[in-house]
């Protein structure tokens, strides 16, 4: 059974009239008259306001593939429209038409909806519910938000399905030999094959074999900056670490703007399945947990802008300051570093040729759903190489596990124990990858191992190859900036705060840190830490009686 179907009365809660009377102080406007079947907002539409009604009633439709629509649900007096898209002023994924008697609701703009949500706890959890299973919905459903059309197991398709669902954004996916609909649109546009994916955005603009930052373009995700405004605190990197951080200082008043190359959860993100995070017992996705907290920032204020490089930061002014890809930037008055790491890729031949192509650095549902019934290897021994083996194997034919020593050296016991349960997972100790065969068109073919202290090579015919061998720090962006070690990691607590680096102003948490212990816990952690210590950089500027700016 879908969610609408079993969580209907949480995804579209009906508020009593003490409750709509609370709501209305919080409103961004005066009530709107609508008539009969108008318009109130469009598929699209950037920074439509979530519409409490007071009476008359709203229908709400989603797009249904490239042409037709659907109804999703209709809100009456006392119900409010709007999903997450709604908490940061985004592009609407939906549609909502006055009914058949009109309609007078309440406009909230993204700020005075959070406002309302922090402003009354009892309304924000109903509120925060609400939007939430709504965007899992349309996630559910799937016809509701991005188009990809192509063959779906194409380099491309699965990089932008990837980035699609990292980020939390519904996506459907028309594979151009079968669908007839998605085979017309690319007959009337005239694309070559070499033009494939075609990507349809909820607007309507269609686009070319976009990159992650184009197609984050079409769909509004990535905020307009204004290159005068100072941030109190701006956090390069998305994942557990600079989250943590973001809805601390933002829950705290700070302004807060998190910065990320690729999608929000880093590392984490890859995890099929974290067992030994505090307060989940049963486990929750990294996915899952990135999520949440990408929600919790919205709520409190903190702009997100991904995927949006940082390829530099600069400290020869009085503030330091971000650049960006697309000649952005972003200055503060403090930074935090938590850019992670990048993941480490092994010397060999062909393998940047056939990453996305046969060749991948994490497990979701959709590398599950490309190799199933297939046969696999999976290189790694640490904890996310083991939660990924526990989530893919029971999908697959037959699951190689290449390690380099024991297991017991480097991965949790439980893990160990619910390995050592499958069936159809083969470990191979002491090997190593050699080779790769294959090509970007035709992907990965097999793959070669030897014995690490010399012996005889093992080819195995695969279709797909995972890596998670660890990785390096993500850190060349502050090296002219801030002190690393030999490796690569920023050294901090030289001074009198232990997460500031050789640069005041600047902090460093997480993975990417010279010394940090590398588990999500430890990630979050000083995420919330770091917070404390920004708040005593600014205490310690206005005691010595110097404007932040001499400083940061």
């Amino acid at each position: 059974m879908s969610i609408i179907e079993t969580r209907a009365s949480q995804m579209f809660p009906v508020l009593s009239v003490s409750q709509m009377d609370a709501a209305r102080r919080f409103a961004s406007g005066p009530a709107t008259r609508f008539e009969p079947g108008a318009t109130i907002y469009e598929i699209g539409s950037h920074g439509a306001p979530a519409w409490f009604v007071l009476e008359g009633a709203i229908d709400i439709v989603r797009r249904d593939g490239l042409s037709g629509e659907v109804p999703i649900t209709t809100h009456g007096a006392g119900q409010f429209s709007g999903e997450v898209n709604q908490l940061s002023g985004r592009s609407s994924i939906a549609a909502g038409r006055a009914g058949s008697d009109g309609c007078l609701a309440l406009p909230f703009d993204a700020a005075h909806l959070r406002a309302l949500m922090i402003g009354s706890a009892e309304l924000g959890e109903i509120i925060m519910r609400a939007l939430i299973l709504r965007r899992v919905s349309l996630i559910e459903e799937g016809g509701g938000g991005t188009i990809l059309i192509g063959n779906p197991s194409s380099p491309d398709v699965v990089r932008l399905q990837n980035f699609l669902s990292r980020s939390g954004l519904p996506n459907l996916v028309l594979d151009a030999n079968v669908d007839e609909e998605g085979r017309e649109l690319i007959e009337r546009t005239g694309v070559s094959a070499e033009d494939l994916p075609l990507v349809v955005c909820p607007g309507g603009p269609v686009l070319r074999r976009p990159s992650d930052e184009e197609l984050a373009a079409c769909l509004g995700v990535i905020p307009d900056l204004d290159p005068d405004k100072l941030f109190d605190v701006a956090v390069v990197g998305a994942g557990p670490a600079g989250l943590a951080t973001a809805v601390y200082a933002a829950s705290e008043g700070l302004s807060v703007i998190v910065v990320d190359a690729r999608a929000m959860g880093g590392q984490a993100g890859a995890s099929a399945r974290i067992e030994n995070y505090l307060g989940f017992p049963t486990g929750i996705s990294g996915q899952a947990l990135a999520g949440r907290a990408f929600n919790q920032a919205l709520k409190f204020g903190a702009e997100i802008a991904i995927p949006m490089e940082v390829e530099r930061l600069t400290c020869d002014g009085p503030h330091p300051v971000l650049v960006c890809a697309g000649e952005r930037s972003v200055t503060a008055r403090s930074v935090v570093i938590a850019s992670g790491a990048r993941y480490r890729r092994p010397d060999v031949p062909k393998l940047k040729e056939l990453e996305g192509a046969g060749v991948s650095y994490w497990v979701s549902a959709i590398e599950a759903r490309l190799c199933a019934g297939e046969e696999v290897a999976l290189i790694g021994g640490g904890n996310s190489a083991g939660q990924a083996v526990v989530f893919l194997a029971p999908q697959v034919k037959k699951l190689h596990l290449i390690v380099r020593r024991d297991l017991r050296e480097t991965m949790s016991q439980y893990l160990i124990d619910r390995i050592a349960a499958l069936s159809n997972v083969e470990i191979h100790v002491g090997e190593e990858l050699v080779a790769l065969e294959g090509d970007r068109t035709s992907g990965l073919v097999a793959a070669t191992f030897k014995a690490a202290r010399g012996g005889a090579h093992c080819r195995l015919p695969l279709r797909h190859l995972f890596l998670f061998i660890g990785a390096d720090p993500n850190s060349d962006w502050v090296r002219d900036c801030v002190d690393t070690d030999g490796r690569g990691f920023v050294i901090t607590g030289q001074g009198s705060l232990p997460l500031e680096t050789t640069m005041p102003g600047v902090f460093a948490i997480g993975d990417v840190r010279a010394g940090s212990t590398k588990r999500v816990a430890a990630a979050v952690g000083e995420g919330a830490a770091v917070v404390s210590q920004i708040h005593a950089k600014f205490a310690e500027q206005a005691m010595i009686g110097q404007p932040a700016k001499e400083n940061a």
